[in-house]
C-alpha cells in the first residue's frame, strides 16, 4: 500500500465536510490546532453549507473535495464529521491527482466510504478524530493523529478485556464503521480482508442490527482468512422491548466462532473520547495476550 508523504511544518490542511452541514464555529477548535502543530488551513466551501442535513448539495460537496484532491498545495484533507452523505457522491469524484500525488485523507464513522473506496486504489488513510470532536477529545487521541500525521512512531497498549480471544498476529490493518462497511458490500468500495486484520465500530444500533450486519460480513466472506478482528467502541447500543438476548459483545464472538484469529474489545478507536488514529493499509503487528493488548505499525 501506497503512504501519503507525511506532513512537515507550514503544509497545508483543507477542512471540508463531504456528509452533514457544520458551521465555521464549530470546527474553530480544529483550525486552532492545526495552527498550534505549524500547519496553515485551507477551509472547503462546504464548511457554512446547508442543504437540509447535507453540508451541501451533492454537486457542492462533490465540487469542494475535489478541489482539494486537485490541489497539489493541500497535503491532507480532514473530514470535517460524519453523518451521512458521503456514499452520494463517491462515485463522481475523479481520484486520477490524487493517485499522482496522494494525500492524507482523514476521518472515522461515514468517512469510511472513503477510506474503503481509496483502500481498493491502493493507498493508505488516517482513520482518526474530525474536526467536530477535537474539544471533547482526549489528549491520547489528539497526540495520536499528530504523531500519524508527522511519520512518528505508533504503538497502543490496552489492558484485556475477559471476552477477547487471545493470539498475536500481523497483517494490513483495514476497516472502519460497520454500519458503513455493511452499506458497501456488493460496491466498488466494498474491501477484500483475506489475510488482514478488520478494524470495527458503530454507535446508536440496535442490538439486531448488529446481529444482522455481522451475519452479512460472514456470508460474503469476511470472516475468510481474516487475520484479527479488533473491535472499538460499540457505543449506545438499544435493544427492544423483547431482548435481543446478546449484547454486542456476544453476538459477535457467536458469529466468529468457528474461526481461530484473536479478537480485541474495547480497543480506543470510534466514537469514542479517547478515539486513537489508525493508519488503515499499513502493516501491525496485533498481540493479545492475557493481561495487556498491543498493537504497533
Amino acid at each position: 500500500m501506497i503512504q501519503p508523504t507525511i506532513l512537515q511544518k507550514k503544509d497545508t490542511v483543507a477542512i471540508v465536510s463531504t456528509a452533514r452541514k457544520i458551521s465555521l464555529a464549530e470546527i474553530q477548535p480544529a483550525i486552532d490546532l492545526l495552527k498550534k502543530w505549524g500547519l496553515n488551513v485551507e477551509i472547503g466551501a462546504t464548511i457554512g453549507l446547508e442543504d437540509h442535513q447535507f453540508a451541501g448539495t451533492d454537486v457542492q460537496r462533490t465540487a469542494d473535495f475535489q478541489k482539494m484532491l486537485n490541489n497539489p498545495k493541500i497535503k491532507a484533507i480532514w473530514c470535517a464529521r460524519g453523518g451521512y452523505g458521503t456514499v452520494r457522491i463517491i462515485d463522481t469524484i475523479d481520484f486520477t491527482a490524487f493517485q499522482k500525488h496522494p494525500k492524507w485523507l482523514i476521518g472515522y464513522s461515514d468517512i469510511t466510504v472513503l477510506h474503503n473506496h481509496i483502500h481498493n486504489l491502493g493507498f493508505q488513510t488516517l482513520h482518526a478524530t474530525m474536526p467536530l470532536d477535537v474539544e471533547k477529545n482526549s489528549k491520547h487521541a489528539l497526540a495520536s493523529l499528530k504523531k500519524c500525521l508527522f511519520g512518528k512512531p505508533v504503538s497502543y497498549s490496552i489492558k484485556t478485556s475477559k471476552e477477547n480471544k487471545l493470539g498475536t498476529v500481523t497483517g494490513e490493518l483495514v476497516g472502519g464503521n460497520l454500519s458503513m462497511l455493511y452499506s458497501l458490500l456488493g460496491s466498488d468500495s466494498s474491501i477484500q480482508t483475506a489475510e488482514k486484520i478488520l478494524f470495527i465500530e458503530d454507535l446508536d444500533e440496535y442490538l439486531y442490527h448488529i446481529d444482522r450486519m455481522f451475519m452479512n460480513l460472514k456470508r460474503n466472506g469476511y470472516f475468510n482468512n481474516l487475520k484479527g478482528l479488533i473491535v472499538g467502541g460499540m457505543t449506545s447500543m438499544h435493544d427492544n422491548a423483547i431482548p435481543f438476548g446478546k449484547n454486542a459483545k456476544e453476538i459477535i464472538l457467536d458469529t466468529v466462532s468457528e474461526f481461530d484469529f484473536p479478537v480485541v474489545f474495547d480497543f480506543p478507536a470510534g466514537h469514542l473520547k479517547d478515539n486513537r488514529a489508525l493508519v488503515l493499509g499499513e502493516k501491525i503487528k496485533l498481540k493479545v495476550g492475557e493481561e495487556e493488548t498491543t498493537l504497533s505499525f
